[in-house]
């Protein structure tokens, strides 16, 4: 059996990881993961509550999409903030083929669109906190860095070519 593709499209809040993943799963005809989706109600009315999570409220909700990754099998893209490495080496223990999209821009670009979304628990309040976790990929060969100060379409079309190429170069 081949080994399946894990694509993680990651970065903080608000860098646009949700709309890419989602994007690359109907373009390449993959399953999509929110990890948003498998945090605990208690997570999230922290997060909401403008309080950043500690890496103990983080564990649980790593080891919950990891068991779902792992159980389904299935080629998949999943939208997650990747903030810190020794989780996203949890990722790579899977036994997929892994690639990581960082999706990175400046902190007040981010703001900005934080600000123009509604309905999404993360308040901007907590954007700097996210920056501040965020452990920057450094040495780690299978992430790379896609810009988000280009317009959505734009950023999607660059990560859409940098998949294709990892699958085609892993097939």
């Amino acid at each position: 059996m081949t080994q399946p593709y894990l694509i993680i499209s990651m970065g903080v809040s608000g860098s646009g990881k949700s709309t890419v993943a989602q994007m690359l799963a109907q373009q390449f005809d993959l399953t999509f993961l929110e990890a948003d989706d498998f945090h605990s109600p208690t997570n999230k009315a922290h997060m909401a509550a403008g309080k950043a999570l500690t890496d103990a409220m983080r564990e649980p909700w790593i080891a919950s999409i990891c068991d779902k990754i792992k159980s389904d099998g299935n080629n998949c893209v999943l939208a997650y903030s990747g903030l810190r490495r020794a989780h996203r080496q949890k990722f790579r223990e899977l036994g997929f083929k892994t690639l990581f999209l960082y999706l990175n821009g400046s902190k007040e670009l981010i703001a900005q669109r934080m600000s123009e979304r509604a309905g999404h628990f993360m308040p901007v309040s907590l954007l700097d906190s996210q920056f501040a976790s965020m452990d920057a990929p450094q040495n780690e060969p299978d992430m790379v860095l896609v810009s988000i100060d280009d317009p959505i379409p734009q950023i999607v079309a660059n990560a859409t070519h940098i998949v294709e190429s990892f699958i085609t170069a892993n097939k």
